[in-house]
């Protein structure tokens, strides 16, 4: 099931994690600054552990071995997984369609 957003819709993206410390932390202050960077200052990171993503969530960002059980929580969210939590390429991509206002689409399986 691909899902999509477009870019000037999000105002919120959460980071998922398993239990919300460590590494994961190092990447939502990483996709903060990657934001910042680009002057992109209309959407909000939250940290949010993957058991608790809402089911409203539009745009969230989770290791791939995590990916299944944030889909069970917002079936409509687009996921964009990722396989590491420092410098992979989702973060990029993510930054560069908030910039040019494109097309979001899920990353996940």
């Amino acid at each position: 099931m691909s899902q999509s957003i477009s870019a000037a819709q999000v105002k919120t993206i959460i980071f998922a994690c398993e239990a919300g410390m460590g590494s994961s932390l190092m990447g939502v202050n990483s996709l903060k600054k990657k934001l910042k960077a680009a002057q992109v200052a209309d959407v909000v990171v939250v940290h949010k552990p993957a058991r608790e993503i809402p089911v409203d969530a539009q745009v969230v960002v989770v290791h791939k071995g995590l990916a299944k059980t944030v889909r069970a929580k917002a079936p409509n969210a687009v996921i964009l997984a990722f396989n590491h939590f420092l410098n992979d390429p989702i973060f990029d991509k993510l930054v560069k369609s908030l910039v040019e206002k494109t097309e979001i689409a899920s990353t996940e399986l």
